[in-house]
């Protein structure tokens, strides 16, 4: 017999009990359909983050910081210690002082092989008025190339053009904190920014004696006893962001952004430490952290040993890649053993579909055996029939796991887009997902039917045909 003969056949058994064949493939369906929907679950969660990842260009960006095991009072790219001894003593004796992250340092990081520019990570803490109304928040400092570039996604306005402009961008989770709902309404109106300075007058001999002694002075507010005192600024909002980053490699972490020129002319603090209140005037000051931008990802490597040589810490995103990538194997093993559940109960219902076949067609099969076929013909016909109902529960289960997926990522999606989440895809389903899942359907199937096969291919020709 052809391929096409025992195809034939099988359909035609299969259709004189059309209610049990129904049955038997809906379990099939069912068990499918779960696994593509769990599995393509997964695939869409990694899909979504390796895809926004690279179109916001996380993993070209290294983060730079200093070293809590780096030490010296100035960075120099060609310094060198005489020798292990010279080295230690000078840790020994100088274990105060970190390397300074300062313009030099960022200069001489631009000339590195594939770095594109590199900009210090400047934050300080403000209270903003808008409209009547306050928030407390970090404003960051963002050149003006930055923001011009794909990482600053615009919902509303334009990035400001240079970086002496008495400009902002706000982000649109800061205004959903405002219950501004309209973003247009932000654009062309006047925010004011209120920073936090070190007033040293109040640390003047009466008041520290007042305070010693428990003296009350009328004419003091608790307020003024606080040695801090506020400059406010104010900017012009010219866009609102949409996208914001995730931190670690990504240059963009607050909620308000201005240009380095304005930021130089604030007086401020910027409280990220407790020592910021113990520098000493003359004191080196640099910055704590150096954003750094490469052309290409194949760059990354190179760039981070050469900084790392020169004493500083370095972290970029791709380098938790391969972590990421073991935490998504994880993820669809268990994905994949919650869908198996299914897929055994269904392989269960074969096994028995399949038995109930070979006891209903004893005698058929006695005929068959009769008349010249083989044990191996007669397997053939049986595996045929549970490859028809592997085939048509993976085809129908695809379709069913998708139909169910796209209706799941509906409802999700209209319920976070009413809290002004933007609309994201949390299924996917590649090529091979869906030709994989009518293969393993398959294969499970013929696994399951291989009792029953064997069963029917040891039937006595001479007792199946003495059976009622």
């Amino acid at each position: 017999m052809r391929i096409s003969d025992y195809i034939e056949q099988s359909f035609a058994n299969l259709w004189k009990k059309k209610l049990r064949t129904f049955l038997t493939t809906f379990g099939v369906v069912i068990g499918i359909g779960a696994l593509v929907s769990m599995i393509s679950f997964g695939k869409g969660i990694q899909k979504n983050i390796t895809d926004q990842f690279n179109e916001m260009e996380l993993f070209n960006y290294i983060s730079v910081s200093t070293s809590s095991s780096s030490r010296g009072n100035h960075y120099d790219p060609d310094e060198q210690p005489a020798n292990e001894e010279e080295d230690l003593v000078s840790r020994s004796t100088d274990d105060s002082v970190k390397k300074v992250i300062d313009d030099a340092f960022i200069h001489d990081v631009t000339q590195l092989t594939g770095v594109e520019s590199a900009f210090p990570e400047l934050r300080f803490p403000a209270m903003i008025r808008f409209q009547e109304k306050e928030e407390f928040t970090f404003i960051q400092v963002l050149p003006a190339y930055i923001c011009q570039s794909g990482l600053a996604k615009l919902r509303a306005g334009k990035p400001y053009t240079s970086d002496d402009a008495n400009s902002l961008i706000i982000s649109d989770s800061m205004l959903h904190r405002m219950r501004i709902k309209n973003p247009q309404e932000a654009i062309g109106q006047q925010l004011e920014i209120s920073t936090l300075v070190l007033d040293l007058g109040f640390l003047n001999l009466a008041n520290i004696v007042s305070a010693a002694l428990g003296i009350k002075d009328p004419n003091v507010t608790r307020s003024d006893r606080l040695p801090f005192s506020s400059r406010n600024y104010t900017f012009t909002v010219v866009g609102v962001m949409e996208k914001m980053g995730f931190g670690g490699a990504l240059p963009i972490r607050s909620d308000i952004f201005i240009p380095p020129g304005p930021s130089q002319q604030m007086e401020k603090l910027s409280l990220t430490s407790i020592w910021d209140f113990f520098q000493s005037p003359g004191r080196i000051k640099g910055y704590s952290s150096v954003s750094v931008r490469v052309s290409s990802a194949k760059y990354i490597e190179p760039v981070k040993k050469q900084i790392q040589d020169w004493g500083f810490k370095t972290f970029a995103l791709i380098d938790q890649l391969e972590e990421m990538k073991k935490a998504f194997i994880i993820m669809d093993m268990f994905l994949f053993a919650v869908g198996m559940i299914a897929i055994v109960v269904a392989s269960l219902g074969i096994i028995n579909t399949m038995v109930m076949s070979i006891m209903e067609r004893y005698k058929e099969i006695g005929i068959m055996k009769a008349v010249g076929a083989s044990d191996r013909d007669v397997k053939k016909i049986f595996f045929f029939e549970s490859g028809v109902i592997g085939f048509l529960g993976g085809v129908f289960g695809l379709i069913l796991g998708w139909i169910v997926s796209m209706a799941i990522n509906q409802v999700v999606n209209y319920f976070l887009s009413r809290q002004g989440v933007p609309y994201v895809n949390y299924f996917s389903f590649p090529w091979w997902l869906c030709a994989g899942a009518i293969v393993f359907s398959v294969l499970i199937s013929l696994a399951a039917g291989i009792y029953p096969t064997i069963r029917a291919a040891r039937v006595d020709p001479v007792v199946a045909l003495r059976h009622d």
